[in-house]
């Protein structure tokens, strides 16, 4: 290999990577291991990913539910280093259109972060409640914010 291409090489590897990072899906687990509840999910997308400050990022939830869903509550919990910093409650229908039948659905929340919001690793809760209030599942994963202008200089 020439010297000249190695450049060319890295420049290549280096999209390659920022390109199949921000595709990969997230790991998540359940909040109670041994809970067997009604909604399963099946995938985490974030985009992008890592989310940038200033700029909206959507989380898509895929699940899958053996009973038809006729409303509920999505509740956020966000914490950044183990110290909370953002809950809110959100209607489920206002994230899917209900009712949402029996099997595949998605939930998809976009929103723009503030641009002075602090770069580095972030953890987020999600619970899932029926129109009763009982919960149907909950989840936790971690994802990363970098600043708007580290990514744009990129």
């Amino acid at each position: 290999m020439e010297f000249h291409s190695l450049p060319n090489l890295f420049l290549l590897l280096s999209f390659s990577t920022l390109f199949l990072s921000s595709q990969a899906n997230v790991t998540f687990k359940y909040c109670d291991k041994k809970a067997d509840y009604p909604v399963k999910v099946t995938g985490i997308e974030i985009l992008p990913n890592p989310v940038v400050s200033g700029a909206p990022a959507t989380f898509k939830i895929s699940a899958t539910s053996g009973k038809a869903l006729y409303g509920g509550d999505v509740v956020i919990g966000v914490s950044y280093v183990g110290v909370p910093v953002h809950s809110e409650t959100i209607d489920l229908c206002k994230e899917v259109s209900c009712p949402v039948a029996n099997g595949n659905f998605v939930i998809s929340h976009s929103q723009t972060l503030p641009a002075i919001t602090p770069p580095g690793p972030y953890a987020l809760k999600m619970t899932l409640k029926d129109d009763k209030g009982g919960q149907l599942t909950c989840i936790k994963f971690n994802f990363k914010i970098v600043f708007g202008a580290l990514v744009s200089d990129m």
